[in-house]
């Protein structure tokens, strides 16, 4: 929770209990924690911003002026019976009032740890040469939103950036198509901020900048590993995310036109293989964007500061396919790294991805890998023997194919899917046993592969990771 809730929560409830125990009712004495309550609240709106999941806090004021005014003192005073049935029942609002702001956080970004401070700008590309597949309109083409993080020059006075731009349809596609919940539950992201600078300028620090394209995951959006986009554009990178229209959760255009996604339940790896040709064109037209941005950007930002020559992807879940795919087929992309990413598309030869690739896994992916036929209990649907060992064996099969010919990989205990992605601080219930450890340990590792793979740095910095967290299992694979 953010420091003025605590505080609304814990003064507020604290008068409250004062008010049951001493048993103090309306008069002269009781304007004065009234206009505390009140204020409080007030205050908290103002400057942290109000949302639903306070409601129950921001109605104790109400409840302390009607136990103030609308109850009688009794002759005699009260039972301790009566007094202790009210301190349960504010014990009990207590727990409402504090659970639900605490599972449903307004979270913060830990801040980069890079030289560089982020900068960040949003550009809208439509491929003339591609039919957007989702519109019946036949002139319609692919239209594309996609973000930058880049290393920002110093002593800017840039507005800095909230986490979503057009918060109220993300939040409520983000809520309703990733988390199957209803669209209001999630609207507090909106008050989330992230540490990028809107239209910085770029720093001039290095004459040219390695580039990294990130890739979301299926019914995800842009935005959702600032954690790590962030903390790589810290540190000398400039990092395109892409939306993929109507597979993200949403993507709003710069008109103001909403593309929500239309991706169904999807059943099957042959099912996510019939999504993998239009997320693979969307990341080719993408970086034939970026060799133009390189020749002539109308922003003036980046001409001549991109080095072609050193472009890695990175993606999560379905994306971490897609960027399999991107560094099988494309010889622009140097290096890749997947997090806990399926293995859709065409296979990957035996000997490997002759690239380097860093595979990092979950122990909640391993766990369903790795569970048996015979581990779970023969329920309906759970069908044969071999219909249930066949999507396992071929994910082992095609992950060793990709590893193979020194592919790197690690798994972090205890992480969960979401734990790769900034879902999982967006409630304790969703992310693994330590969400910012798990952050930490993909920044670094993600910081120190890309830097040896692009920038030509030696291997000390893997290899000091290495040491510091043997838990992880790091793996060079034969």
């Amino acid at each position: 929770m953010r420091m003025l809730e605590v505080i609304v929560i814990a003064i507020n409830f604290g008068l409250l209990y004062w008010a049951i125990i001493a048993n103090r009712k309306g008069g002269q004495g009781s304007v004065f924690p009234l206009m505390i309550s009140f204020g409080l609240v007030m205050v908290q709106i103002a400057v942290e911003g109000g949302r639903w999941q306070m409601v129950p806090a921001y109605l104790t004021p109400l409840v302390l002026t009607a136990y103030f005014f609308l109850g009688k003192r009794k002759e005699g005073g009260r039972s301790r019976a009566m007094v202790s049935v009210q301190v349960v029942l504010l014990t009990l609002f207590l727990l409402v009032s504090s659970v639900l702001p605490a599972m449903m956080p307004v979270f913060s970004f830990v801040k980069p740890t890079g030289p560089y401070k982020v900068g960040s700008t949003v550009y809208h590309w439509v491929d003339e040469q591609r039919q957007e597949k989702y519109s019946d309109h036949p002139d319609a083409r692919r239209e594309l939103m996609v973000q930058v993080w880049y290393p920002a020059a110093k002593g800017g006075t840039e507005k800095q950036s909230p986490y979503l731009q057009n918060a109220s349809e993300m939040t409520a596609a983000i809520s309703s198509n990733m988390l199957e919940l209803p669209a209001f539950t999630f609207s507090h992201l909106g008050l989330v901020k992230t540490h990028s600078l809107l239209e910085a300028k770029l720093s001039d620090l290095e004459s040219r900048y390695p580039v990294l394209i990130f890739s979301h995951g299926m019914n995800g959006y842009r935005n959702q590993n600032m954690y790590q986009v962030e903390e790589l554009a810290s540190h000398g990178y400039i990092v395109l995310s892409i939306d993929y229209a109507y597979e993200a959760a949403a993507t709003v255009y710069a008109d103001g036109r909403a593309a929500m996604s239309k991706v169904g339940t999807l059943t099957s790896m042959s099912k996510y293989d019939e999504h993998i040709p239009l997320w693979v064109d969307d990341a080719t037209f993408v970086l034939n964007q970026v060799e133009k941005l390189n020749r002539n950007d109308s922003k003036g930002r980046f001409t001549d500061k991109i080095d072609l020559e050193r472009i890695g992807m990175l993606g999560h879940s379905f994306g971490g396919a897609v960027t399999v795919q991107m560094v099988k087929n494309d010889s622009r992309v140097k290096a890749a790294l997947s997090m806990d990413g399926g293995f859709y598309g065409s296979p990957v030869s035996e000997k490997g991805l002759g690239k380097p690739f860093f595979m990092m896994y979950s122990e909640e992916t391993y766990n369903k890998v790795m569970t048996s036929y015979d581990d779970i209990p023969k329920q309906r649907g759970v069908g044969s023997r071999e219909e249930f060992e066949a999507p396992r064996k071929e994910y082992m099969l095609k992950s060793g194919n990709a590893l193979a010919g020194g592919g790197l990989s690690i798994l972090i205990p205890g992480s969960k899917h979401a734990s790769y992605s900034d879902l999982a601080l967006f409630s304790p219930l969703l992310g693994g046993s330590d969400t910012r450890r798990d952050h930490r340990i993909v920044n670094e590792f993600s910081v120190a592969f890309f830097d040896q793979y692009l920038k030509g740095k030696d291997d000390s910095a893997l290899k000091a990771l290495v040491a510091k967290y043997p838990e992880l299992n790091f793996k060079v694979n034969k």
